[in-house]
């Protein structure tokens, strides 16, 4: 087995979901555990068990007997996050390789969200929402270009919003496109932009305008952010999607 960081996350996630149906995680237990599967031990796997302390997924204890290390327990985020294992964004490598097998991301979007899934892990979540946010915002332009082309292609000119340096009036406009030409659109398509676009956008959008302008000390949630995380992929799917039908198909 190739020992990198992604293998080192994987299994260790892999072993804590077992130990954590048994009820009781004990931390030398896990370690043991994983070296084994391992085949060697690797001092990344020591930086990334504490990781998992520190970014709130593990807590110390097991109840009221056992209420300090090396016993440890699965917080209500580390129960989310193993839910989802493998693309789950305390799993960096696996995030993005999921990532990668819905979209090619433009060298911009994923820039930011690279950064988005590091502030994250780090408890940063402000600064996580925004970056996700303008990860989200580089995809909305990128098919906003897409539209112009095309449009000028047809030898017709772009409504003057959707070249608006404010992306409130880039989303309506393009959603003024979309939907006078969704019957032109394949059905599942269609489906998928009346289903989910707006509510992607405004998910992310929602998380990264309370940390922008802020109305309290701590605006966002973790949960807030982990969610714009999990849905970013599906985001960046149905925005290629539509991309491909821009350049091809619009008329």
């Amino acid at each position: 087995m190739q020992i990198n960081g992604e293998t080192i996350r994987r299994v260790t996630l892999e072993v804590v979901a077992e130990f954590s149906q048994r009820d009781s995680i004990h931390s030398e237990a896990v370690l043991k555990e994983v070296t084994k599967r391992l085949g060697v031990f690797h001092h990344a796997l020591l930086t990334f068990w504490y990781d998992l302390f520190r970014s709130g997924y593990l807590s110390w204890g097991l109840n009221l007997n056992n209420p300090n290390p090396p016993w440890c327990h699965l917080t209500d985020q580390g129960r989310v996050a193993l839910a989802t294992i493998s693309r789950d964004p305390a799993n960096p490598d696996g995030y993005l390789a999921h990532l990668n097998s819905c979209a090619s991301l433009n060298p911009i979007a994923l820039s930011y969200i690279r950064e988005a899934i590091a502030t994250f892990n780090a408890q940063c979540f402000k600064a996580a929402a925004v970056m996700v946010g303008v990860a989200s915002e580089s995809l909305v332009l990128e098919l906003r270009d897409s539209l112009v082309a095309r449009i000028r292609t047809l030898s017709q000119s772009p409504p003057p919003d959707l070249e608006d340096w404010r992306i409130k009036r880039v989303l309506n406009a393009i959603e003024t496109l979309i939907l006078s030409r969704a019957r032109a659109m394949p059905q599942v398509l269609a489906q998928a932009y009346d289903a989910n676009w707006s509510a992607f956008i405004h998910q992310i959008r929602a998380a990264r305008n309370e940390a922008g302008h802020p109305a309290a000390i701590d605006p966002v949630t973790s949960d807030g952010v982990h969610a714009s995380l999990l849905i970013f992929p599906e985001l960046a799917k149905l925005a290629a999607d539509l991309q491909e039908w821009v350049t091809s198909n619009y008329v």
